[in-house]
């Protein structure tokens, strides 16, 4: 499983221990929401879209939420802070929450109902969550953009090895014919030095969505000329979602 297919099960895996786990964090909240705060789906978008009381107690325990799921987020991934204590993880917690409500409030005509409200607001915390940990995780270390050059590995046999040496030279082949410039310094930096999609995004001053974008077109551009020169066998193209 690659850095960017893992980023997206941590993030699944996440919404439902956050649902599910007590906070351990000084900034833990209730696990539900107090009494007042809307209960169905359809009642938190139209509390939160009609200007009055309603929509000051839902924006009120939204950020509760919001919260809740950052406070879980950045308290599990506190190992790898540069500082660990407890009020740097409370800060960090609030931050997130902070833009995360941002971000859900900008794209709240998006909400199709297909989950439950909360559990769609969760994903937003989380993600600002544990963008902001990595990107004090990554502050002071350097993302080397750098073009790929193969080597083989340690086989068991000559035969293993020759099979190992022929194919790395095979995928450096179809990388340098196939692939942009661009394409390959991207894929490097995800796939093999595993810099976290969300610093590589800002580093490069693009979006998650735009890099998702280039890693499913080298997977596509480098499995169909692999499988043109007999490396890989061919399969059905398959349609990727991608992240939202």
């Amino acid at each position: 499983m690659s850095t960017v297919d893992r980023d997206e099960a941590r993030s699944t895996r996440a919404v439902t221990q956050v649902a599910e786990t007590p906070l351990e964090s000084s900034a833990a909240v209730p696990p539900t929401a107090p009494t007042g705060a809307p209960g169905r789906s359809r009642d938190w978008v139209v509390a939160l879209t009609t200007p009055g009381h309603e929509q000051t107690v839902a924006l009120r325990e939204l950020h509760r939420l919001m919260l809740k799921a950052a406070a879980h987020q950045v308290w599990r991934m506190r190992a790898a802070l540069p500082d660990a204590s407890p009020g740097t993880v409370e800060d960090i917690a609030n931050q997130a929450a902070d833009d995360a409500m941002t971000a859900l409030l900008g794209k709240l005509h998006t909400f199709e109902g297909r989950s439950r409200f909360t559990t769609w607001a969760f994903k937003f915390a989380i993600l600002e969550a544990a963008c902001e940990v990595r990107r004090l995780q990554w502050q002071h270390r350097e993302v080397e953009l750098r073009d790929f050059d193969v080597a083989a590995g340690n086989h068991d046999s000559p035969e293993r090895h020759a099979e190992g040496s022929d194919l790395a030279q095979a995928l450096v082949a179809a990388m340098r014919s196939v692939l942009t410039p661009h394409q390959r310094r991207v894929a490097i930096a995800l796939l093999v030095d595993g810099v976290p999609i969300d610093v590589l995004a800002d580093r490069l001053g693009t979006t998650r969505g735009a890099l998702y974008k280039t890693v499913h077109d080298t997977r596509t551009r480098l499995r169909t000329e692999l499988s043109a020169r007999g490396y890989l066998t061919a399969t059905a193209p398959t349609t990727s979602a991608g992240p939202a």
